[in-house]
């Protein structure tokens, strides 16, 4: 495998700005609304670190009355947790009358019940009600649990009213659980919830209190970051598998890893939700202790409708990334697009759109470091394709064993300074 590096900064600013929805606003660590203030031990921001994330990707319609069980998957663990609720994409108030936090009972990741006696109540400025205004995020209380490492836990909320749309993150890859009536958020055995989604709602992000490791991680991509193609409910994501090497650093070196993908996305145009400049802060920038980003987003632009034909537009995206990134001490990590002929709308000319960026992403000195996924996965006899023993069989995406070589393929030393 080859990896190109070109170190270029050397940043050690520990950014823990927690996300708001809009970004120009910042937060202390522990508000309820990302713009109040902390409470008890909570107010050392850079205590709190980031171990899962979704990115918002669009809305479904609101479920009144029912409870919705959302399955996470840890990547670091800690003392205590914190949930962030999201009504970015929603265009009314939005009422939860209950969160509550658990560990998912071991060793079934497709159980909706709680491990006996970790079901804990989320609060909001000590209450248990919280409503989400138009376009923001909140982020509760510290909820007193040990949270392990990689782990599943179940984030269970109540909508008791009708909030209009509900932002969601449509790919989970990972099934989550739906109770059709009453607020079954305390219910340790999961009997009530009968219905498998395969989405998350309203959660995007657990941070967790004391964690030994030195930050996070966000892979900010499309749906060669979000999943598809690997195994679900199995957390075989490239990120995940980052998240596994990572755990074997020791704790100054070790990172959470907050999965940012989202399917369909570009990043120039709104296609799969906002486009990665748009979401850029809150999906990345402004997470928990995130120290570095690694930017794997293109294709959909170069292959999408209308598609990017000038490679300069895209270049120009990652300076921006880059350039904002930066501004905040943050570390960005460029990941080469990988091939996809074969696919449906490959075509040469737009073959050629993406040889001529990923030269840029490899020759410019743009990034402070850069992984050459395009390299790790073609196909030497082909190489405008990917190997098949990487290809579920939609030539641009991965399986498991393809989102392994990715991950494996990641230098750890670029990641921090």
């Amino acid at each position: 495998m080859t990896r190109v590096i070109k170190a270029r900064h050397l940043f050690t600013a520990l950014v823990t700005v927690l996300a708001l929805v809009p970004p120009a606003a910042s937060a202390d660590a522990g508000s309820t609304h990302l713009t109040g203030h902390g409470h008890g031990h909570d107010s050392d921001q850079a205590r709190w670190t980031g171990t899962w994330e979704t990115a918002p990707s669009g809305t479904a319609p609101a479920r009144p009355g029912a409870s919705i069980r959302n399955v996470v998957h840890t990547s670091v663990g800690g003392s205590a947790a914190r949930v962030r609720v999201s009504n970015r994409l929603g265009t009314a108030p939005l009422q939860l009358d209950a969160v509550t936090v658990a560990l998912q009972e071991w060793g079934r990741p497709m159980s909706p019940n709680a491990a006996p006696g970790t079901l804990r109540l989320a609060t909001f400025a000590g209450r248990r009600s919280v409503t989400v205004p138009v376009g923001q995020d909140m982020v509760s209380d510290p909820v007193d649990l040990a949270i392990p490492a990689d782990a599943n836990l179940l984030i269970s909320v109540h909508t008791p009213a009708d909030s209009g749309p509900a932002t969601y993150h449509r790919s989970a890859f990972q099934a989550n659980f739906l109770a059709r009536e009453g607020d079954r958020t305390a219910d340790e055995p999961g009997t009530a919830y009968t219905v498998t989604l395969g989405n998350w709602y309203y959660v995007t992000g657990v941070d967790v209190l004391g964690a030994p490791a030195a930050g996070s991680v966000v892979a900010l991509g499309d749906s060669l970051t979000d999943g598809t193609g690997s195994t679900s409910s199995a957390n075989r994501r490239w990120p995940d598998l980052l998240a596994a090497r990572l755990r074997t650093l020791p704790a100054h070196r070790r990172l959470g890893v907050l999965n940012a993908g989202i399917s369909g996305n570009r990043l120039l145009q709104e296609s799969g939700g906002p486009s990665a400049l748009t979401r850029l802060d809150a999906d990345a920038l402004s997470r928990a202790g995130v120290r570095t980003v690694i930017v794997l987003e293109g294709i959909n632009d170069i292959k999408g409708t209308p598609e990017q034909k000038d490679p300069l537009a895209i270049e120009d995206a990652y300076r921006r990334i880059v350039e904002r990134a930066h501004a905040r001490g943050i570390r960005v990590v460029g990941a080469t697009i990988t091939p996809y002929g074969g696919y449906s709308a490959y075509t040469e000319s737009r073959e050629a759109v993406r040889l001529t960026v990923n030269a840029f992403i490899r020759n410019a000195e743009l990034f402070d470091a850069v992984v050459d996924f395009d390299a790790v996965v073609r196909d030497p006899a082909d190489p405008h394709r990917i190997l098949p023993a990487y290809d579920p069989g939609d030539h641009l995406h991965f399986n498991d064993t393809g989102m392994q070589a990715l991950a494996d393929d990641i230098d750890l030393d670029t990641l921090l300074p």
